[in-house]
């Protein structure tokens, strides 16, 4: 049985994987498992590789971001990299605004 702690942590996590992601992207583009490592670096959890992927799709689907193929220099396999749009920044900031009125509300 999860504590309600435990709970607050999952939903604020990886329910809504997006917020993290569209946050990377505005520094810069990046790969999928690259934004993967990223999210445990500077956010503090490991999503599944999974759901990085899925929430990649929709994300690109719904056109936050998009996403280009660039060669790897080295002769490794060539990457997918996904960039925010600005319909994708709007969406972010939307996003934080509501997360820091819910706190203003909570204080």
């Amino acid at each position: 049985m999860t504590t309600p702690m435990e709970r607050l942590k999952e939903k604020i996590t990886k329910e809504v994987l997006w917020m993290y992601i569209l946050r990377l992207l505005k520094d810069r583009p990046m790969y999928a498992y690259e934004l993967k490592n990223k999210i445990r670096e500077n956010f503090g959890f490991e999503p599944a590789t999974v759901s990085s992927y899925v929430v990649l799709y929709k994300l690109e689907h719904d056109g936050y971001v998009t996403s280009e193929w660039q060669e790897s220099e080295t002769g490794r396999p060539s990457r997918k990299y996904y960039k925010l749009t600005e319909k994708g920044e709007k969406l972010l900031e939307e996003g934080i605004k509501f997360i820091e009125e819910l706190l203003e509300k909570l204080k």
